[in-house]
């Protein structure tokens, strides 16, 4: 069952379009998503979500915002007449794009098994193709606003990700598309590559997996015309068995699509280029250089088939 908390609203930790992050009366930090409740100030009574902080998964020790005691009402012009989080008492109207193309036309599509993919696939994408764009489609197999993510945030601004695209119950990205397919017909980059949110899903179980969504866009990008390449899961500092070595998310995620797709591994002495502060479960590169330096190769691989010279 959810638990929820009445709290005030004490400190402003930092704000972006569509996210706020705050601090409480009760020492806890909370953000909230502006685009469905509206942003709330110092002094503010708000209802707090607290279920996952409370259950000690792993969301950075953050509560969510619910609703802002110190309103009567809020409302904000929507995106049209097509909804998200649907039958919630949050649904939002997000509408969303019209596609133009019909397929993909031989475009890369990279498909990744986490969100800190997104960093050492687009860097070096970028690295390996100066001047060619790079869409990012965010899936709804983990967090669904685009705002959490400071990542995606940070890429934007660095000019590493052309253009953002939510699909399905995601929301929050540049454009909004109603599933995977019409997500990647609407990317305009010369490549993709498409990620879920932070927070993935995981039971240790064989198919209980956020990432075996990888299978489905192997299929989609290959169905529509595109040429599909899998960011491999690689871990040289894991500690769990299953994600030692090549993970068995990327594995499984392999054998269980329909149509072959591009697995690049890197080369003997590479390193990839350097992420920063990103990290991959709590390792930076340092600690785990391997995660990014498969991951990398994926943005290379496509990169390459971009610009083949």
């Amino acid at each position: 069952m959810p638990a929820f908390a009445t709290r005030t609203v004490v400190g402003m930790i930092s704000e972006r379009a569509g996210l706020q992050r705050v601090e409480l009366d009760d020492g806890r930090r909370a953000y909230v998503l502006t685009q469905l409740i509206g942003p709330v100030s110092v002094g503010d009574r708000v209802v707090v979500n607290t279920t996952a902080v409370d259950l000690g998964l792993g969301t950075g020790g953050w509560d969510v915002v619910h609703w802002n005691l110190s309103r009567e009402a809020w409302s904000a012009p929507g995106g049209g007449h097509v909804l998200k989080l649907r039958y919630t008492s949050l649904q939002v109207d997000t509408g969303v794009a019209a596609e133009a193309a019909t397929d993909l036309a031989g475009k890369p599509v990279v498909a990744c098994d986490l969100h800190s993919q997104l960093a050492p696939v687009a860097i070096a994408f970028a690295e390996a193709a100066p001047g060619s764009r790079l869409s990012y489609v965010m899936t709804d197999s983990a967090a669904l606003p685009m705002a959490l993510s400071d990542l995606v945030a940070d890429l934007v601004d660095r000019g590493l990700l052309a253009e953002t695209i939510t699909c399905g119950q995601a929301f929050g990205g540049g454009r909004e598309a109603v599933n995977l397919h019409s997500a990647l017909v609407l990317a305009e980059g010369d490549a993709v590559v498409v990620a879920p949110g932070p927070g993935v899903v995981g039971t240790g179980s064989r198919l209980g997996f956020g990432g075996l969504e990888v299978a489905t866009v192997i299929d989609a990008t290959a169905v529509l015309g595109g040429r599909p390449i899998v960011a491999l899961r690689y871990s040289g500092a894991d500690a769990r068995a299953r994600h030692q070595g090549r993970s068995h998310h990327t594995t499984t995620a392999l054998e269980l699509a329909s149509h072959p797709a591009l697995a690049p591994e890197p080369a003997d002495g590479w390193d990839g280029p350097d992420v920063g502060s990103v990290t991959s479960m709590g390792r930076t590169q340092a600690e785990d250089p391997d995660f990014f330096r498969y991951a990398a190769a994926a943005g290379l691989a496509a990169a390459q088939l971009v610009n083949p010279s």
